[in-house]
């Protein structure tokens, strides 16, 4: 009976261990989408307590905790300490397993601070004062932090609007570790709320210095955004949607629709879609125009609880995965753009594994041979990222195009603490690999070709591929 997180964890043959400790375990991480606070960074934060940078904003603990009737002052209140909150995830912990939260638990524990103790309600006291002791001082630092998982760039996403000063400073500084933003534009296409649009657009008018009366005025605005992001590094974008949106639409049409709303009327649903159909191609274009890979999350459903909304707000972990017939949609946009020759480098994540074998066959469709997996199918994203959703997705990608030119994995998370998961992620790609090299499915005499495939997935793919 193997060890609990010993060495070869989530590795079960010879072949394995040898491809992950000898060519994915030591390669740098590139985290190419994530949230965590630039100000964190660019001020080297240093955490009071290991409830504030473990459950502080950790909707995947929370939706646990509720599930095993813990009350929300512990989750999301502000009534109960950092001990009452952290006691209370302590006491859940047990009753997560085979769920990857046990997992991704014990790896940040034991990477993290060197703790191999199993936490539960016995142990919950002397891992939190230890882990908490431990944060206090300079070595567990945000940018320490990020030093001692062997991080080598991170992309925080970003508004158009922001001021990106936490960039700024960071760079400034002569921080080793590039901190890279993202441009993230959803509220420049959110028009189903013509208040908060408006509102938007006056702040992007202030921000830009463009005047802003008309639709070719915030486009304008938008590119002189775009501009200013490039200056401090972007090199990729990123867009939150439900579904691809593909309807057809005039010029005049959008123009008018946008005096509609900007005006404060409320939109019918077609129009809607109109408008965002626009506004996809036309951030598709400038992101080309920049040599940006433009990055789509899609498939979820947000908010679901209009009580706990109303409490909490949004991403405390009441969204989940949805059902959208957007194959034809996704189909169309991205032929729009290849038919002007106007298609940037793409990654595609969806959120339903039910959509695997569409986006992976879809992305085979436009691929032109100027970039070697020029349209990439993103990595488990979000309730997929975990040791079931990646192997489906890794395994969906080697049947339908070229896993050896994946990008590999990312975090998409807030927390300093969540590296780890390119760890999970190497693991579980080496194992694949390695049991079919022991099943006779991949020839032994290809060790080195293979043991390269997996350091290219595990950092240089995504190294050459963003040009990082």
């Amino acid at each position: 009976m193997k060890k609990f997180m010993d060495k070869d964890f989530l590795l079960q043959t010879e072949t394995a261990q040898m491809l992950y400790h000898q060519h994915a375990a030591n390669q740098p991480i590139i985290d190419y989408h994530c949230h965590l606070v630039p100000s964190m960074v660019a001020d080297d934060y240093q955490f009071r307590s290991l409830t504030e940078i473990w459950l502080g904003g950790d909707h995947y603990k929370w939706r646990a905790m509720r599930a095993n009737g813990i009350d929300e002052k512990y989750c999301t209140g502000k009534d109960a300490s950092d001990w009452e909150k952290f006691e209370k995830w302590a006491e859940t912990v047990p009753y997560t397993m085979r769920n990857p939260l046990y997992h991704w638990t014990h790896l940040e524990l034991k990477t993290g601070f060197g703790v191999e103790k199993l936490l539960s309600p016995r142990t919950a006291r002397e891992i939190y004062e230890e882990c908490t002791a431990k944060l206090q001082t300079p070595e567990y630092s945000a940018r320490n932090l990020m030093r001692k998982y062997n991080v080598e760039t991170v992309c925080t996403t970003d508004d158009p609007i922001d001021s990106l000063e936490h960039h700024i400073k960071t760079r400034n500084d002569g921080f080793e570790i590039k901190m890279l933003p993202t441009w993230r534009p959803d509220k420049a296409m959110a028009v189903e709320n013509p208040a908060a649009f408006r509102s938007y657009v006056e702040i992007l008018s202030e921000v830009s210095g463009v005047s802003i009366s008309s639709f070719d005025d915030m486009i304008d605005a938008l590119r002189k955004r775009q501009d200013f992001f490039v200056e401090q590094g972007c090199k990729l974008s990123d867009h939150g949607i439900e579904e691809f949106y593909a309807e057809d639409y005039t010029e005049e049409e959008i123009k008018d629709i946008f005096n509609k709303v900007y005006g404060g009327e409320e939109l019918t649903h077609w129009e809607i879609l109109q408008f965002k159909s626009a506004m996809l191609v036309i951030f598709a274009e400038m992101d080309w125009e920049k040599g940006w890979t433009q990055q789509f999350h899609y498939g979820v459903i947000r908010n679901n609880n209009t009580r706990m909304f109303n409490q909490s707000g949004a991403d405390t972990g009441f969204d989940s995965v949805g059902t959208f017939l957007t194959a034809k949609a996704l189909s169309k946009f991205l032929d729009t753009l290849d038919k002007q020759n106007k298609l940037a480098k793409t990654i595609i994540y969806n959120l339903n594994p039910s959509d695997n074998e569409m986006v992976a066959t879809m992305i085979g469709n436009f691929q032109d041979g100027s970039v070697a997996g020029k349209i990439q199918f993103g990595s488990g994203w979000w309730f997929l990222d975990q040791k079931d959703g990646i192997e489906k997705q890794l395994n969906t990608l080697s049947v339908m195009g070229l896993l050896s030119r994946f990008v590999g994995m990312l975090t998409d998370s807030r927390s300093f603490l969540s590296y780890p998961r390119h760890e999970y992620f190497r693991r579980i790609l080496c194992n694949l690999i390695g049991n079919d090299v022991e099943n006779g499915l991949l020839p032994k005499e290809e060790l080195n070709f293979l043991g390269q495939m997996v350091e290219n997935i595990s950092y240089y793919n995504a190294k050459n591929f963003f040009r990082f």
